[in-house]
């Protein structure tokens, strides 16, 4: 405790002695950075502009001729579907896979299997008739 007042003007000591330091004096700057900067896409055998005055800077990227009029590869190519597939089709999956078992279906594994085999051949059967009434074949 008796430290206290000690510290406190040897603290302040310090701090006037930090503010009488005269400030040094400003080295050489580097040059300042270019005022312009310009980034460019040449196609082929397309020269590379060149700046007009020093303070420009022109930076060119070489693609191939092919390219030239064509729409960008970055807007081209479809980002991939962030959640899988959507609602709509998770549900027509799952319908379609239980069509098998439901009533009126063709198969042996479903409830009233023979009716759906019917009704089915008698769909195939009146399609083929409307085919041929179509062509003018009796």
């Amino acid at each position: 405790m008796k430290d206290f007042p000690m510290m406190r003007l040897s603290m302040s000591l310090a701090l006037m002695g930090a503010a009488l330091i005269p400030a040094t004096p400003v080295l050489a700057q580097p040059e300042p950075p270019p005022d312009r900067i310009f980034n460019l896409i040449v196609y082929g055998d397309d020269p590379c502009p060149k700046g007009k005055d020093d303070s420009e800077i022109v930076v060119c990227a070489r693609r191939p001729e092919a390219e030239r009029y064509r729409i960008p590869k970055k807007l081209r190519e479809k980002p991939p579907v962030a959640g899988g597939p959507g609602w709509g089709s998770q549900v027509a999956t799952m319908e379609q896979v239980q069509r098998q078992t439901l009533p009126g279906s063709c198969s042996v594994i479903g409830s009233n299997g023979f009716t759906g085999c019917a009704a089915q051949r008698l769909q195939q059967w009146f399609a083929e008739r409307r085919m041929l009434e179509s062509k003018g074949e009796p």
